[in-house]
């Protein structure tokens, strides 16, 4: 394990609308506010066809595939992520989120674009004094949070 101290800085409530589409809307909202690294919590709709990393194949290789899924319908979501600049200085989204309908739920990573439907609301708490990004792992080819 690896570890680093932090410190709050901004916090930031936005309100997605329809058709925004996470993680393109929170990664740009970033990059325009010069947002390095944060916390971000996620509440709202999804819409149908949304996409959903759920998992990666079984492959015994050192770069299995994701698996992705599409929402069947409009649902309720929750989530928490973090959000760190990659090497290239570009903040990258990393949101875990559950989607629920009737009774079932998919929960996932939705880094491949969960589109939302009418209510996004999301809070970002910056986090400051501290030297943490994103990095390609030469062995998975996942970008993964280095602390340096």
């Amino acid at each position: 394990m690896k570890y680093t101290k932090a410190n709050l800085g901004r916090i930031f409530v936005l309100r997605l609308e329809n058709g925004d589409i996470i993680p393109d809307v929170i990664e740009k909202f970033a990059e325009e506010q010069q947002i390095k690294s944060a916390i971000v919590h996620f509440i709202g709709g999804a819409d149908q066809d949304s996409k959903v990393v759920v998992g990666a194949d079984d492959h015994e290789d050192s770069s299995p595939q994701p698996i992705i899924t599409d929402l069947a319908g409009i649902s309720e979501s929750v989530g928490v992520g973090t959000l760190f600049v990659n090497e290239k200085d570009k903040p990258v989204l990393h949101l875990h989120s559950a989607f629920g309908r009737k009774r079932e739920t998919i929960t996932g990573c939705t880094r491949k674009g969960v589109n939302i439907w009418n209510i996004g609301e999301v809070v970002i708490q910056e986090l400051i004094d501290l030297q943490a990004r994103r990095k390609i792992d030469p062995e998975t080819g996942f970008e993964l949070l280095e602390i340096e």
